[in-house]
């Protein structure tokens, strides 16, 4: 059954594990071409080109950008997943470590829009989903390095929306929640206790359990959409309804 994908290329970041491989199965499964940018990207489904790409190295991000061009000769979504988590308060992580964070989590964002801009302009159906995260809207504990880059993020989404509208260019973000991801699995890993800590971040979103990685992969679909074409500046929550709702304690 033919889809709104078909016919459509996508580059996914960080597209080898976690929510960017969910992400880039799912846009396979609905007939996209689909490459998965990863520093390891061999380790992909059938049917998505596994490409390398370090997005903390402009060059790299341009090689991989080209690499798709040669293959697929076009470039219609872009998802920019690839990131890096932070734990601990402002005053935990030393410069360095605030360097690296944002180098991967935002200007890796800023020099992979940058490539595929101007091949996203060509396109009749372009668009462009940053991963964020509800650490960019709620305050959690633990996570000021974390949650400044991904609130730099939405930002970022925003001010892109507005810049590349009258070109044709949607750009949205999403939100996950804690996620069920290989960095949780190894901030788990670390826990004193691992079965209490995960027990605490099931509680911490209301629908008490963590976000799949391929709820968050549905979400980037729609946005990725071309039938989603009124939608653009938005930041979607895939988080349980940990942004909005407030409910009672269970008993």
């Amino acid at each position: 059954m033919a889809t709104e994908f078909d016919g459509l290329v996508a580059a996914v970041t960080g597209g080898a594990s976690g929510i960017g491989a969910s992400v880039a199965t799912a846009l396979r499964e609905q007939g996209a071409e689909v490459a998965a940018l990863d520093m390891n990207p061999a380790d992909r489904a059938d049917g998505v080109l596994p490409v390398r790409a370090d997005v903390t190295d402009d060059a790299s991000v341009r090689h991989a950008i080209d690499t798709v061009l040669d293959r697929f000769g076009r470039l219609d979504i872009l998802v920019n997943n690839a990131g890096v988590g932070a734990q601990g308060t402002v005053e935990d992580n030393d410069d360095a470590e605030w360097f690296r964070v944002l180098d991967v989590n935002v200007l890796g964002m800023v020099r992979t829009s940058r490539a595929a801009l101007p091949h996203l302009r060509r396109s009749p159906a372009a668009a462009v989903v940053n991963t964020a995260s509800i650490a960019a809207t709620a305050g959690l504990p633990q996570r000021a390095l974390y949650s400044a880059s991904k609130g730099a993020v939405l930002a970022l989404t925003r001010a892109m929306a507005a810049d590349h509208l009258a070109e044709g260019i949607r750009v949205n973000c999403v939100h996950p929640g804690t996620a069920d991801t290989p960095w949780i699995d190894r901030l788990l890993a670390s826990a004193p206790d691992p079965e209490a800590e995960r027990a605490a971040l099931n509680a911490r979103q209301p629908h008490g359990r963590l976000v799949s990685p391929d709820e968050v992969a549905q979400a980037v679909l729609y946005l990725a959409n071309p039938r989603s074409g009124s939608t653009t500046g938005v930041g979607l929550e895939v988080d349980g309804g940990m942004q909005e709702l407030r409910l009672r304690p269970r008993q």
